[in-house]
């Protein structure tokens, strides 16, 4: 059963950045697409990026300021965050679906494994 962990989260004041990371305990990623989602109280989660061995995937209200990326290690998978604004706050989720020719952003109902989530509060 593949296990997700998320770290990375914190604090941070408006126009910084964090790199949240996403590792694998016992498995490498290279097969599997995986998505970040978040969700702020009382909304609906969100898509936030996606990777998978064909596609990369940003929803538009983070586009050109995260980054998405497989670290070398093979079993992480990262999620640049740069310039962040107060609306980025949330809790982030990083999840995987086993899928070599995932199209991304896909649905969140594909994914099967999910982490436990971390904190990113955007404030000054």
């Amino acid at each position: 059963q593949l296990q997700l962990v998320e770290s990375g989260g914190g604090l941070v004041q408006p126009g910084g950045s964090l790199r949240l990371s996403c590792a694998a305990s016992g498995f490498t990623l290279d097969y599997y697409a995986i998505g970040w989602f978040r969700q702020a109280p009382g909304k609906e989660r969100e898509g936030v990026s996606c990777i998978s061995t064909i596609t990369t995937y940003y929803a538009d209200s983070v586009k050109g300021r995260f980054t998405i990326s497989r670290g070398n290690a093979r079993n992480t998978v990262y999620l640049q965050m740069s310039s962040l604004k107060p609306e980025d706050t949330a809790v982030y989720y990083c999840a995987a679906v086993r899928s070599v020719y995932y199209v991304c952003p896909g649905r969140p109902s594909d994914f099967v494994s999910w982490g436990q989530g971390t904190q990113v509060t955007v404030s000054s």
